[in-house]
């Protein structure tokens, strides 16, 4: 295009400039001016092309054509500005400059999200028992039958052992070896007592076991108001010399007047764990929704360990007491702040989840 013109560099980039500015002062709408842009500035525009033959422009020239290319897309850029600010001044309802709709959008600090209210909870509950003098343990949660049930003096013929209630990897004929999703957090008290026992200790010289330990267990549940295949749970165990369910009792009672409040209503109820004798369920009165009056709901179970827990783990029971216990960490969010169904605590609705 550029060897059309008989005339110099300079004399082009005017022409140009020209047409430009008077094509522009008949644009009258957005997509008129987009038009403009396009022809005049747009990659295959005519400032592009005509940039095309600079190569050819005279070496002593190259300085001046240069400059002029640089006034040039100055002057059309600005008349740009003007023509679309103009436009949009005039626009109904406009009051302010034009947004450029390509331009990345904005984060604000109002889509920040925040930690999960079971995590939450989890950690509220480690902090309040850590008050009591409570260390934390961990635990596979991939499990194996002896930890999650023959040393728990959970017997074969028990109903909980049936493999329709448990998540079992490997076929439970297998015996003590089969692995399986843990259902609960009682697995990891054996495995403390092992390592307690494998580390020396038991002797005169020994320290109590004081641990609780949270985290994840699995049973196949119908999924409903209360109740989720899959759930959180925090383990308690205290083993000492003379431990008697009266400390148990005391434990629990000053763990719901910490957390809860002390106005807080809880009991405990006879029942019966292979792993506790005697055991106890732990309820408490909680009020899930504001236009009904409160129940008692049970959080978990407890008890004073079997002696034949402590044989199965090498320690001789008549030396040493300890009691156990087991809460659903969902049971106690929905408690502490009044959540009406668990599975509003897995269904990720934001609209929940703002509010706690």
């Amino acid at each position: 295009m550029v060897g059309r013109y008989t005339g110099p560099m300079l004399e082009l980039l005017d022409q140009i400039q020209s047409s430009a500015l008077g094509e522009i002062e008949g644009v009258d709408s957005p997509e008129q001016l987009e038009r403009w842009r396009i022809a005049y500035l747009g990659g295959s525009g005519r400032v592009k092309t005509a940039w095309a033959g600079f190569k050819d422009v005279p070496k002593e020239q190259k300085a001046a054509v240069g400059a002029r290319f640089k006034s040039l897309n100055e002057s059309l850029e600005a008349a740009l500005e003007r023509r679309r600010a103009m436009l949009f001044s005039s626009s109904p309802g406009a009051t302010g400059p034009m947004i450029d709709v390509t331009e990345p959008g904005v984060v604000h600090s109002e889509g920040i999200g925040r930690r999960h209210i079971i995590s939450r909870v989890r950690d509220e509950l480690v902090e309040v028992f850590a008050r009591m003098g409570f260390d934390v343990a961990d635990g596979p949660e991939l499990e194996d039958d002896e930890h999650n049930f023959i040393k728990l003096n959970i017997p074969p013929d028990h109903p909980a052992r049936d493999p329709i209630d448990n998540f079992y990897i490997d076929d439970p004929r297998r015996g003590a070896s089969a692995r399986m999703l843990r259902s609960q957090t009682s697995t990891v008290q054996i495995r403390v007592l092992e390592q307690a026992v494998k580390a020396g200790w038991g002797g005169d010289g020994s320290v109590p076991i004081k641990v609780v330990a949270p985290g994840r267990v699995y049973r196949p549940d119908t999924v409903d108001a209360t109740h989720s295949f899959m759930f959180h749970q925090i383990e308690g165990l205290y083993v000492d010399r003379g431990v008697a369910m009266s400390d148990l009792k005391t434990t629990l009672l000053s763990f719901a007047r910490a957390y809860f409040g002390a106005e807080a209503q809880v009991r405990l109820r006879p029942s019966f764990f292979p792993f506790t004798e005697p055991s106890a369920e732990f309820d408490m009165r909680i009020r899930l929704r504001s236009d009904q009056p409160a129940r008692w709901m049970e959080l978990g179970g407890c008890g004073m360990v079997d002696p034949a827990v402590f044989e199965a783990c090498g320690i001789d029971p008549e030396r040493w007491t300890g009691y156990a216990f087991g809460f659903g960490i969902e049971r106690l969010a929905m408690g502490k702040y009044g959540i009406p169904d668990i599975r509003m605590l897995f269904e990720n609705d934001v609209r929940f989840l703002r509010q706690l």
